[in-house]
């Protein structure tokens, strides 16, 4: 059955998640223009009225995860609340973005991605350096706040936050789903937020 008609920005969409997940389960030898379109339901001469070709396609995965981690930022933005609670938010959204995207870990961890492209990998360094820049933020506002202590390197505390989801995501993909990430990144905040936060006692 063909996939009804949708707006520019929804097939881009669906196109980059079909794609991810070929990623994610074949490696880059099996993405093609082919199996997108088959996995999307359209024929492939609609994929190219979106993407040139397979290269610009993977450029799409990594657009895709820019701006999912992105929306997650600014969703916590609007949050009320303290920087520690909207950091708890943002963790666990961070899960849910790889949990409804599993071919995620995949892709960053992967030098298929960016192999024989320094354009790439570059693109994904500077994506992930950007996320990084938004937790360190958050963490300064803690500061201001007198919430997180304020002797600690936010630059730091970023990627000590980005350490509560990467082992166990590797876990969690190794597993095939077997391992509860969830679970694990709400057992470990306590713990890291005990370690950053401010300390309370007279």
């Amino acid at each position: 059955m063909a996939a009804k008609k949708q707006t520019t920005e929804v097939r881009q969409d669906e196109i980059a998640r079909a794609a991810l997940e070929l990623v994610g389960t074949r490696g880059m030898k099996g993405l093609s223009m082919a199996a997108i379109a088959r996995k999307v339901g359209i024929v492939p001469s609609a994929i190219y009225r979106h993407y040139r070709n397979k290269d610009d396609v993977v450029d799409a995965i990594l657009d895709y995860l820019q701006r999912g981690l992105g929306g997650n930022v600014r969703t916590i933005a609007y949050l009320e609340g303290t920087a520690l609670e909207r950091l708890h938010f943002l963790l666990m959204k961070h899960i849910e973005l790889i949990q409804q995207n599993k071919s995620i870990p995949v892709v960053v961890f992967s030098a298929e991605v960016y192999k024989g492209s320094p354009r790439r990998r570059v693109k994904l360094l500077g994506i992930i350096e950007s996320y990084l820049a938004e937790i360190a933020a958050v963490v300064v506002q803690g500061q201001n706040e007198g919430a997180i202590r304020d002797e600690l390197d936010p630059k730091t505390v970023a990627i000590m936050f980005m350490g509560l989801i990467q082992p166990s995501t590797i876990l969690w993909h190794l597993s095939v789903g077997g391992y509860d990430v969830a679970k694990q990144a709400e057992a470990a905040w306590p713990v890291f937020r005990r370690a950053i936060e401010m300390d309370s006692s007279p």
